[in-house]
Order: structure tokens, then C-alpha cells, then sequence
């Protein structure tokens, strides 16, 4: 169950970056209180899963899916460049948050 905690927490980090970049440099009052929700709420959920999961595996999945998930979302959303490296380096991160489950 904390597993799916966990990446409940890693998808909302990547909401959360989105909130961010409207916000305009915290300038939009609205998307402001919205990332600053997304914030805790990514955060508590955080904190539930590192009741179970050891701290650095839980910080490295929450952090991978966080840096996975804003990559895609700039290429899907924000129309930002794709190119072979970034797909191999997403890969890269997968398979270094699953080896982290692994062990």
C-alpha cells in the first residue's frame, strides 16, 4: 500500500511542476495556492510512505518519478525538444527506480 502512496506522491510532484511553471515565478496568486497545495500534499504523502519504505529508496523513487514525469510532461505539454538521449536517460531512471524497489 505505501508503494502506491509513494508514487501517488511522485505523480503529484509532477502536477506540482506544472502548477509551478504557471505561477509565473509566484507572480499568479491563484496557481501560487495551487503548487503550494500540491506541495504539502506531495510531501505528506511522502512522509506516509517512509513509514515502511527506507528513506533513501522512498527519496529516490519520489524524486525519479518527479524528474521522469516533468520531462515527459515538457515534451508532451510544453512542446520542449525529444530527442534520443532524453528517451535513454527516462529509461535510465526507470530502471534505476525499479532496481530500487529490488533491492
Amino acid at each position: 500500500m505505501n508503494w502506491m502512496i509513494l508514487i501517488s506522491a511522485g505523480l503529484m510532484e509532477v502536477i506540482m511542476v506544472m502548477a509551478l511553471k504557471k505561477t509565473d515565478s509566484f507572480k499568479v496568486k491563484k496557481w501560487t495556492v495551487i503548487w503550494f497545495i500540491l506541495s504539502l500534499c506531495s510531501l505528506f504523502l511522502l512522509s506516509i510512505a517512509l513509514k515502511t519504505i527506507p528513506l533513501g529508496t522512498a527519496y529516490g523513487v519520489w524524486t525519479g518519478i518527479g524528474a521522469m514525469g516533468s520531462v515527459i510532461v515538457g515534451m508532451l505539454v510544453y512542446k520542449e525538444e525529444v530527442n534520443l538521449l532524453k528517451l535513454i536517460l527516462i529509461v535510465c531512471i526507470i530502471v534505476s527506480i525499479i532496481g530500487l524497489k529490488v533491492v
